[in-house]
């Protein structure tokens, strides 16, 4: 009889629950998990792809050292050998700012990246950190760190209670949610509607959310700010605005009242390309509907001005009183790892942008980092404080980040580069040194973001599947290795040692002389259970150490996550303001000076001849899911969705030829009604036919690298997150 094993996927924001079965060292069947608690048997391809990727030939299991100019395997500690004898000089002569740092988005997936890796950047102590973020949610996190008080208070749409929701430049048929973890979204979408609820979709695509959606309104490529500031100026103009309980808890109501004067729907109409009617329409909807939501994603932050929409979203969520409201847009409870659920309720130091600035653009810092698309210019502009070395966890910029072959080109320029990734792709040909993670199926699992934007509070725990191979690190203990490393104190020290030194330092922030008990009651655990365990008795839920005996912890975790149980349910999204909220005021700030000042920015611009947008797929996860035969088959993916009368028009055969201000190439045309007319979608994340890439089957059929059109100077200035959508190209017969 098969082994059953309780697993989380971790391959995308869904993280729905898994039943793996398995007999020795072989994968026989995934499932969903009928009992889970939070994803209740929901599947999609991406969860069974596990067995594909453990299995990957492709995937690294050993760490590799280069020697001159070719990959061989070496011991772990060759490998460490080899980083101290060469990154640390580098460190030592140029400074710590000589040293960058890339983290990728699987990070995010993994506790022992997310919380670990903190401790590397504090080690490292550069100023050039760099992530996924500015690629993707930075926008949304900014404008919810100034509204609310921290990064990841964002609103997520209560769509089991909803009654209305409005989507913008989001595809959760398809993603399950992004910033908004909602498994099954599918199938919650046709419970809303059965029971009468009504669901409005803009995007420039017919997407799959859209077609199955009461209303698709087709938008120009960047006009979501016009649009959302029409909507926001009806609802004053026609006195629309009800605060509802919110009104003692808010401030700047007058200056957002200003701020969006300047667009009535009759000045947006021709910039957004949704008529004055239907945003008036859309106005009273929203404001009329007993509970409704306003959810707009990565369409919206991947603008010139992605923080502006962002806050726009939720100033039309606060204007109509479905903020923090059962079927409104509400706020998670996190079990752990959440800090508006920590210190003190209802204010708090609130956020600051631009401690630093990076040295040749001036870009500000946000949220601890700067944005990805200077990392090419950092490394190759002669000066105090060039980049040197760099250091990369899960990360791909070259087919991630726009100017990719430049990126490329830095990279060979670097005196060193070491990646902490599985697989040699398109950046990590270019490293020195690569030492390989587990696959997810010999590690344990706990997520530390997405419990924080889950439609419902959950709680969940999984463990290893298999056992990893002899003297192989878990990736926390790679990364606390090489903190003593770049602090000049080797690579001999104890990882057990250091373990037992930061969580001490962890606890002692808080507990002060309460640290030797606490730290007692942690013995049992060590690596990221022992955090996972600390996070979970101090969070709102926890037994704290014994003064609520019913509370949380890790054991109780535990016991609960198997697959005839499937962890513990929280219960539904329940109001918190004020207490959720961290801003120095203890108000949800409606009017943030500086998103104010950009909105002053916009206005509506000519219409290019074609606007390029990207897409997503269900069978594809960034850049790194290409090389799985399950994902992979099927029907060729990365194509140049275009318009049949636009094809017909331009004379367009199989092949096309994209052009940009800034680069060109020529991708398989498939023709679609789905796409509006004068707009072409391409899917992120293609590009594998680059020399030295060891990724076998996505060598195949490798596509196209979409972000060579794109601009890498061309950024939302607020947040630094990379313009990646409404992008002007040309389109010719290739």
């Amino acid at each position: 009889m098969p082994d059953s094993h309780y697993r989380i996927c971790p391959l995308c924001e869904a993280c729905c629950g898994l039943e793996v079965k398995t007999e020795g060292a072989r994968v026989v069947t995934i499932r969903g998990a009928e009992r889970d608690v939070f994803s209740h048997g929901y599947l999609c391809p991406k969860g069974v792809s596990l067995k594909d990727l453990h299995e990957d030939p492709d995937r690294l299991r050993m760490p590799l050292v280069k020697r001159d100019g070719v990959f061989v395997e070496a011991s772990w500690d060759e490998a460490f050998a080899e980083i101290e004898r060469r990154l640390l000089p580098l460190h030592r002569e140029h400074g710590a700012d000589a040293v960058a740092l890339s983290i990728g988005n699987p990070a995010a997936h993994k506790v022992s990246l997310l919380a670990y890796t903190p401790r590397l950047v504090k080690a490292l102590g550069s100023r050039n950190v760099f992530s996924a973020s500015t690629l993707d949610q930075m926008p949304k996190q900014l404008s919810a760190g100034l509204m609310f008080g921290h990064w990841l208070s964002i609103p997520l749409p209560d769509i089991e209670r909803c009654d209305y929701l409005l989507i913008l430049g989001a595809n959760p048929m398809v993603s399950n949610g992004s910033l908004w973890t909602v498994p099954d979204y599918r199938g919650k979408a046709k419970a809303m509607r059965a029971r009468g609820g009504r669901i409005v979709v803009v995007d420039p695509r017919r997407s799959e959310t859209a077609a199955a959606a009461d209303e698709h309104l087709p938008i120009r490529p960047g006009g979501d700010t016009l649009l959302l500031a029409g909507i926001a100026h009806t609802l004053f103009d026609e006195g629309l605005v009800n605060l509802g309980r919110l009104a003692p808890h808010v401030n700047g109501l007058d200056e957002a009242r200003a701020a969006v004067a300047p667009f009535p729907p009759e000045a947006t109409a021709a910039g957004c390309g949704i008529p004055a009617e239907t945003q008036r329409r859309l106005a009273r909807e929203l404001a009329e509907a007993k509970r409704a939501a306003v959810y707009g994603r990565i369409g919206t932050c991947t603008t010139r001005f992605g923080t502006v929409n962002s806050w726009l979203v939720d100033l039309l969520n606060v204007l109509t009183g479905h903020l923090d409201r059962e079927g409104g847009a509400m706020f998670a409870k996190a079990a752990a790892f959440a800090p508006n659920t920590q210190g003190k309720p209802g204010s708090g130091k609130g956020i600051t942008t631009g401690r630093r600035q990076s040295r040749v653009s001036g870009a500000p810092e946000v949220f601890g980092e700067l944005p990805i698309t200077v990392l090419a210019e950092e490394i190759q502009t002669p000066g105090a404080g060039q980049v040197k070395a760099l250091i990369t966890i899960a990360s791909n910029p070259v087919l991630s980040a726009p100017g990719g072959p430049r990126i490329a080109q830095a990279l060979e320029q670097l005196d060193f580069m070491l990646s902490l990734d599985i697989y040699v792709n398109e950046t990590t040909r270019h490293a020195d040194v690569i030492l390989p993670g587990l696959s997810p199926l010999e590690d344990l699992h706990f997520d530390v973001a997405f419990p924080q934007l889950s439609h419902r509070n959950h709680a969940r725990f999984s463990g290893p599947v298999f056992s990893a191979a002899a003297g192989t690190p878990q990736e926390w203990q790679t990364i606390l290795k090489l903190c003593p490393l770049l602090e000049g104190r080797g690579t001999g020290v104890d990882v057990a040692q250091l373990d037992d030194e930061a969580i001490e330092a962890d606890v002692r922030r808080f507990a002060g002389d309460q640290t030797p008990a606490i730290l007692a009651a942690l013995k049992p655990w060590h690596g990221p259970e022992r955090l996972i365990d600390l996070q979970l008795r101090i969070g709102p839920y926890g037994d704290q150490f014994g003064r609520q005996p019913g509370g949380l912890n890790l054991a109780k975790v535990k016991a609960a996550s198997t697959v005839d149980g499937g962890g513990v349910d929280l219960g539904a999204l329940q109001p918190r303001i004020p207490e959720v909220l961290r801003t120095p005021s203890g108000k949800i700030e409606l009017a943030p000076p500086a998103v104010l000042a950009d909105l002053a920015h916009v206005k509506a611009e000519p219409a290019p001849a074609f606007s390029l947008i990207g897409r997503r797929d269900t069978r594809s996860g960034n850049s790194w899911m290409h090389n799985l035969p399950i994902l992979a088959k099927g029907p060729e993916r990365c194509t140049l969705l275009v318009h049949p009368g636009d094809a017909e028009r331009l004379g367009l055969g199989e092949f096309a030829i994209v052009r940009s201000a800034v680069g060109a190439l020529t991708a398989r045309v498939e023709r679609s009604a789905d796409m509006s007319p004068g707009v072409v979608s391409l899917p992120h994340g293609w590009g594998h036919d680059l020399d030295g890439v060891q990724l076998g089957l996505a060598r195949e059929r490798p596509g196209v690298n979409m972000n060579a059109l794109l601009d890498d100077a061309t950024r939302d200035p607020l947040s630094g997150n990379a313009v990646l959508s409404g992008i002007a190209v040309e389109i010719a017969p290739a």
